[in-house]
């Protein structure tokens, strides 16, 4: 404003001293000239700090999944589509007197015994209380039963000292006469004790049971319960158990039961022809060489869904460096899935492939805070083009790889052409969301093709950003790993964990199975 005032101060005086020099003259002008670059300037920045902060408000306070939403002129939201990761939904509506809604298929009505079916059943049958008739006195007999109701019963958590002794036995024959004083005599047989075999330890000097530590392990990778908590939880049961005693348990499950799974796990996962990797920070305390604030990588590894098997591995590192992603993957060369960070493109045997989902998601980034220009911004129209390619490939769906190929080949080949193309035609200023989102996608065009060539190559990496969020879950109620062997330790369970879990296993049952088997137990059926 105070920019403004001056511009227009400058020319209300050049307009009144009609008999300026021309020095003066244009000094004056170079004056405005200047001011009015500058006002420009601060617009510009002014409005790109507004989208900043709308950007971060909506990440502290707004929805956590990928939404984005259409003000329309009647000031109605309009939900625009949902994660990438699932589906594409409707365009951005164009036309602000045009609304169009999303159709759905109702569910089958679902009841509590469709929900319970699987759990353990308990029948109590409610007697009367005579069983004599009250008509002639004679004595009735039960003729059947009839259903009430159905109850959930929840039954808290338990815990009790299991104490194990072994029996002593001795030979009532053998063994020295108690009345007779011959104790050299030869012939009289020794006394003979016979000790039962103690059952060994789950972790040697340890007072720890494998239901213990299944719980402890599937509480803290599963239902993300750091160990400080858990310990609060003990304490309120009667068991004074340290998040020390329970972080070196944890530690000696991943080496001694997690690390022979793990390196099966890895062995099968090289062997598929698509691998998806992605990578999230995360803090260790005490590394040693390094402050605590800096950050580390846990990278994960995962199968893609077009394989018969989910399998997810995690892997801990000091650094972002791609190296770490080389050292892992070693000679694999079939396709890696990924997003577009520089690092992967140390990996010289596989082959690169883009991620739609980080595409559009720069695009919904740049969408205009402003609810007069959403609707005809750019952006928009970049959302709306990467979400028809989601509406292709999901009318793929069921389709033998064959026939899934041609038809990409058809149908989605033509469409990137399409979005490619218009990209060329954008004109963002420097700096901004949009030419950021434009940049990503030009930079990452042969990867973001790549999908084309096979059909088990799946349209984005939300398998690996799947895999990956129970770390980052876990991550905001435990915060950091305290050293370098705890978040290793945490990478071999949370492979276990992420992987028995999408296969469908009761995970802490699996656990237990785990801890009690001589032989490495699979995360998975069959």
């Amino acid at each position: 404003m105070e920019n403004q005032e001056l511009i227009l101060r400058s020319e209300a005086l050049l307009s009144e001293e009609s008999a300026l020099s021309p020095e003066k003259e244009q000094a004056y002008i170079s004056a405005i000239t200047k001011l009015t670059e500058k006002n420009s300037s601060l617009e510009e920045e002014v409005s790109d700090l507004r989208q900043q902060l709308a950007l971060l408000k909506k990440a502290l306070y707004g929805q956590k999944s990928e939404k984005t939403q259409v003000i329309m002129e009647d000031a109605e939201q309009l939900t625009m589509f949902n994660e990438a990761e699932d589906t594409a939904e409707e365009k951005i509506i164009e036309k602000a007197d045009k609304i169009t809604v999303v159709t759905h298929e109702r569910k089958k009505h679902s009841t509590h015994k469709d929900s319970f079916e699987n759990l353990e059943t308990e029948e109590i049958i409610h007697k009367t209380e005579g069983r004599i008739c009250p008509e002639c006195g004679s004595e009735m007999e039960v003729i059947g039963k009839e259903f009430i109701r159905d109850e959930l019963v929840y039954v808290p958590a338990r815990m009790y000292v299991r104490k194990h002794y072994v029996e002593t036995i001795r030979c009532v024959s053998c063994g020295i006469d108690e009345s007779c004083d011959n104790e050299n005599d030869k012939d009289i047989p020794k006394q003979v004790i016979v000790k039962a075999a103690a059952p060994a330890a789950l972790i040697p000097g340890s007072f720890c049971s494998p239901e213990l530590l299944a719980h402890i392990l599937y509480s803290k990778y599963v239902q993300a319960v750091p160990l400080y908590r858990q310990e609060k939880d003990y304490a309120a049961c009667g068991a004074m158990l340290s998040r020390q005693t329970m972080s070196n348990w944890v530690i000696w499950a991943a080496v001694n039961k997690a690390k022979p799974v793990f390196d099966i796990m890895k062995e099968k996962l090289l062997g598929q022809p698509v691998i998806h990797a992605d990578e999230t920070v995360v803090q260790v305390l005490h590394e040693p060489g390094r402050k605590a604030k800096t950050d580390s990588r846990m990278w994960v590894y995962c199968t893609d869904k077009s394989a018969g098997r989910y399998l997810a591995l995690f892997e801990y590192s000091p650094t972002r460096n791609g190296d770490n992603a080389a050292k892992f993957l070693g000679d694999y060369s079939g396709y890696l899935v990924c997003d577009g960070y520089d690092g992967y493109n140390k990996l010289e045997k596989v082959t690169r492939c883009g991620c739609w989902a980080h595409a559009r998601r720069k695009f919904v980034e740049a969408l205009p805070t402003d609810k007069e220009l959403i609707l005809t911004s750019a952006a928009a129209k970049g959302v709306n083009l990467i979400n028809e390619f989601y509406e292709i490939e999901r009318s793929f769906d069921g389709l033998t790889p064959e026939e899934k190929h041609k038809q990409r080949q058809e149908h989605l080949k033509p469409a990137l052409d399409v979005f490619f193309a218009w990209l060329e035609t954008v004109n963002a200023s420097s700096g901004t969301k949009l030419s950021k989102a434009v940049s990503y996608a030009l930079n990452e065009k042969k990867y973001l093709y790549r999908f084309l060539e096979s059909p088990y190559i799946s349209i984005d990496n939300n398998r690996a950003e799947n895999a990956i969020r129970p770390f980052v879950v876990g991550r905001k109620n435990w915060l950091f790993s305290n050293t370098q062997n705890g978040a290793s330790a945490s990478a071999l369970i949370y492979s276990l964990a992420v992987t028995a879990c999408a296969n469908g296993l009761n995970v802490e049952d699996y656990f237990f199975r785990l801890l009690t088997s001589d032989v490495p137990v699979m995360p998975w059926n069959g």
